[in-house]
Formats: C-alpha cells, sequence, structure tokens
C-alpha cells in the first residue's frame, strides 16, 4: 500500500506540471471558434480537462487529511480568480465541484457565490434539449438538442453537490431527473453499456459507439451521485441497477492484460488508461459502497498492474485518448483520437490508485 502511496504522489507532481502545459490544439481551436468571445487566457487552464484533475486533489485531501494538498488547490482557485473565469457552459462548470469542498474547508465566501452563480445558472440559464435534458454546451460547440454521457461527471454532480450545501431541493431533484434522463437515451438495452451521445434532432446515437471514457464517466459518476445527495430510494435503486448492468458488460469486454479499450466492444482499438482507470476506480467504489456483487472487485484490480507500467518514472501516465468530441459519423473516429498525457489521465489513475489502497 504504501508503493501505491509513492505513487500517487508521484501522479500528484506531475499532475501540477501537465496542468499547466499548453493545450496547443484546444487553444488553437478557440482563437477562432470561442462561442463567448472571452479571452483564450480564462480558459487556458479553467476546463473539463483540469477541472477532473482538481477533484482528484480534493479526494486525496479528503482521505490523507494532508494540508499541502489543501494548499495546492486554493493556489490554483486564487491565480484563477486573478486572471477571471470563462464564460459558463458544461465543461467550465467542472472545476467548481471541487471548489465547493474548498469553499466548505476554507469559509471563502467568494468562492461560495461563484458556485451559488454557476448553480442556478445551470439550473436556469443552461439550454435545454426536449424533456428538459442539459444540452451539452461547450466552449466551442452548441451542440444543440444533444445529451453527452460527460455531461453527468462535468456539471450535474456539482449541481447536486450545491443543492445539498444550499439546502436546495429543486437542485437535487433536477440532478436526479438528468441522471435519469441521460439513462434514458443513452444506455444500451441490450448491453448495459452507454453510447457517447444522443440527439433529439434525428432520435439517434450518432456513431452508436461504446466510447471507454464516456462509459468511465459514468461508472465514477454514479457512486459519486450517491456520496454527494441521498438520492430518493427510486433513483437510487435505479441508477445503481443501471450501474450494475454496465460493470456486468464491462467485465466480459475487458482485454486480457486487464485494461479496456477506447471503443469498448471493438479489440482492434487501442487499450486506454484512462478509461481503464475511470473504470476501475468506480467499480471498486461501487464495491465498497456495497452496491455490486463483491466479486468484481477481482476485475476492476487487474487493471492495477498495466496501469503502473504505464505510470513512468516522473509519474505521468501514458496511453491516455486527447480530449474528445462526438464522433458523428464512424466509431473509426474514436479509434484515430490521438494518444498524449492529460490532467484528467492524472487525476482519474490518482483516484483509482486511492480507492485500490484500501482495503
Amino acid at each position: 500500500m504504501d508503493f501505491l502511496k509513492e505513487k500517487i504522489d508521484l501522479l500528484v507532481s506531475s499532475f501540477e506540471k501537465i496542468l499547466y502545459d499548453e493545450d496547443d490544439i484546444f487553444l488553437k481551436n478557440m482563437e477562432t471558434k470561442n462561442l463567448a468571445g472571452d479571452d483564450a487566457e480564462r480558459y487556458r487552464y479553467w476546463e473539463w480537462t483540469q477541472g477532473v484533475g482538481l477533484f482528484g486533489l480534493w479526494k486525496i485531501y479528503e482521505e490523507t487529511g494532508d494540508e499541502e494538498f489543501l494548499n495546492k488547490l486554493e493556489k490554483y482557485y486564487e491565480r484563477q480568480m486573478t486572471i477571471g473565469l470563462p464564460a459558463r457552459n458544461v465543461n467550465t462548470t467542472t472545476p467548481l465541484l471541487a471548489l465547493t469542498y474548498v469553499a466548505e474547508k476554507n469559509g471563502n465566501e467568494t468562492y461560495k457565490e461563484i458556485c451559488r452563480e454557476w448553480a442556478a445558472w445551470l439550473a436556469d440559464g443552461l439550454p435545454r434539449t426536449k424533456e428538459g435534458g442539459f444540452q451539452h454546451l461547450t466552449s466551442d460547440t452548441l451542440n444543440e438538442e444533444e445529451l453527452w454521457d460527460d455531461t453527468l461527471f462535468m456539471s450535474v454532480l456539482f449541481l447536486a453537490r450545491m443543492g445539498k450545501l444550499e439546502q436546495n431541493q429543486a437542485w437535487i431533484d433536477e440532478a436526479q431527473y438528468q441522471f435519469l434522463l441521460h439513462i434514458k437515451y443513452l444506455a444500451d438495452k441490450k448491453t448495459g453499456l452507454w453510447y457517447h451521445g444522443w440527439t433529439f434532432n434525428g432520435n439517434h446515437n450518432f456513431a452508436e459507439a461504446f466510447w471507454g471514457r464516456g462509459n468511465s464517466w459514468v461508472t465514477m459518476a454514479i457512486p459519486e451521485l450517491f456520496g454527494i445527495i441521498d438520492c430518493d430510494e427510486s433513483v437510487k435503486r435505479f441508477l445503481t441497477e443501471a450501474l450494475d448492468k454496465q460493470i456486468e458488460s464491462l467485465k466480459k469486454y475487458q482485454n486480457e492484460n486487464g485494461m479496456w479499450h477506447t471503443v469498448i466492444d471493438d479489440s482492434t482499438s487501442y487499450v486506454e488508461a484512462s478509461a481503464t482507470c475511470g473504470f476501475a476506480y468506480g467499480i471498486l467504489k461501487a464495491v465498497h459502497l456495497g452496491l455490486v456483487d463483491p466479486s468484481y472487485e477481482e476485475c476492476a484490480r487487474k487493471a492495477l498492474e498495466p496501469i503502473l507500467d504505464y505510470i513512468d518514472a516522473e509519474g505521468v501516465l501514458h496511453q491516455v485518448s486527447y480530449g474528445t468530441p462526438m464522433g458523428r459519423e464512424n466509431v473509426q473516429f474514436y479509434k484515430d483520437i490521438e494518444l498524449r498525457p492529460m490532467p484528467y489521465g492524472q487525476a482519474m489513475a490518482m483516484l483509482y490508485l486511492l480507492e485500490a489502497s484500501k482495503k
């Protein structure tokens, strides 16, 4: 277990470096496709890619009590407040999940008010699809009438968290509804795996791809939601059954080396580290919470050795697919996404190793 803690420390140190690396592809795109016309500097380090990592840092602080991790978070948020926050969308909401915990811990009223304003916007200002779904609005794309599986982790968990903190039942109810609606349109009835997206413009699931990391957001988000709010009993039962069905298929499609492919049911696609960490973390957490059969723990721990092999001497996790928009035409789109170290890869590995270190 000490060995895993050493690896986590390495991942954290490299996360900070990767956090402030230039994402040349994203920044180049934002020069011409920035929907809000904001200064690109505001988006440079405040996107979902960083937000997932910040949540990973908070979870480590929560588990260890080491003030160093809290200090890292506070330093990051102070820096970003000085620069200014970008326009609101699903992905720029992600860094606020960890901020809710930091604000609750240190009592920073400015942080609390920012979180309140963004939660109110999610509930009342974010564009909606038919049936009231959260449209997956991003910094560069409207994605009209589209539901994405990413949305649950990137913004709905934050809304649930704020509903809990503010004792706002309407926000809690909205968060639960979004999970149910996304299951309705994204979960495949045959396998329990999730499609990346759904559009009400044509009523279809785009390329019908069972994309790895997209599925892993779900595997992670459902147990996390139960830790954030006390779901209605019927909702918790429904979500747990959906999670169990997904994990049943994940076990079936797990590669013999313990990892998962970037297209889960396509063994010709490359094995991918961030999805593997997300799956293994979510499965372990679900087992530890008593949500699914304990036998699934073996499936999750089978991924440990190959993931450790992909962490280099400096703590950088490799074999991570780059940020992935919707594959609208074919599954090959996902197989062609390049591999490069990313902040969310570091975070998902942190979370997995942290959960794996628990007895």
